[in-house]
């Protein structure tokens, strides 16, 4: 069971001003949990998924001046990388923590992922009513599941994953600073865990299990 306790200090890291300082911040703040719910939640995957997960916890190594606006461990069955796949996060940006399953641009074959999600959307009404979708991996704005279903951005979003070549397809559950501050470990392992019991369906369903 993990130990991660969040902190405001864990959400401040991303108004430090300059690359360095707040890679340095994030590494020595925020990092050692990432690596610990990495080592927890592959596990969690590879018994309930019945093949095995890694953990890729995010570097930036790509960046040169900009910091980064949010953190995150990624799962997904391939040790190399999980950008090409169907992948499941926890992170962080300033304003809140994240927990979701992720279709991006550089995903092959999203088309024919869109197509199965699209004849099921039962699938979305069965998520729980705090869920929420989103259609850019690189922004913290997120649409309610609720309201997504009502106006139909669901199929909108996912017919845009199976047409257009940036499109893509995030659904899950946001926690905000407050709510995730006050969460114990405990208590913050069952909604990691009930979060992704949620999505599980839609990852089957998405490489057509």
């Amino acid at each position: 069971m993990t130990t991660v306790q969040w902190t405001t200090k864990d959400f401040d890291v991303f108004t430090i001003d300059g690359l360095e300082p707040r890679m340095e911040a994030l590494i020595e703040q925020i990092r050692p949990k990432f690596n610990e719910l990495g080592e927890e939640f592959s596990h969690y995957f590879t018994v309930e998924l019945g093949e095995e997960f890694f953990a890729h916890v995010a570097k930036h190594a790509r960046r040169t001046v900009n910091p980064p606006h949010d953190s995150w461990v990624a799962f997904a069955p391939n040790k190399r990388g999980y950008k090409a796949m169907p992948h499941f996060q926890i992170g962080l940006f300033e304003s809140h923590l994240f927990i979701n399953l992720a279709v991006i641009y550089e995903t092959p074959q999203k088309d024919a992922m869109a197509a199965r999600l699209l004849a099921k959307p039962e699938l979305f009404d069965a998520l729980p009513e705090n869920f929420y979708v989103a259609g850019d991996h690189m922004s913290p704005v997120t649409q309610n599941i609720s309201e997504a279903i009502a106006n139909g951005d669901v199929e909108k979003l996912l017919t845009r994953l199976q047409n257009v070549k940036k499109g893509e397809f995030i659904v899950g559950r946001t926690l905000s600073r407050e709510e995730t501050v006050a969460l114990l470990p405990k208590a913050f392992h069952q909604v990691v865990e009930d979060t992704f019991n949620a999505l599980l369906p839609i990852y089957k369903t998405m490489l057509n299990r």
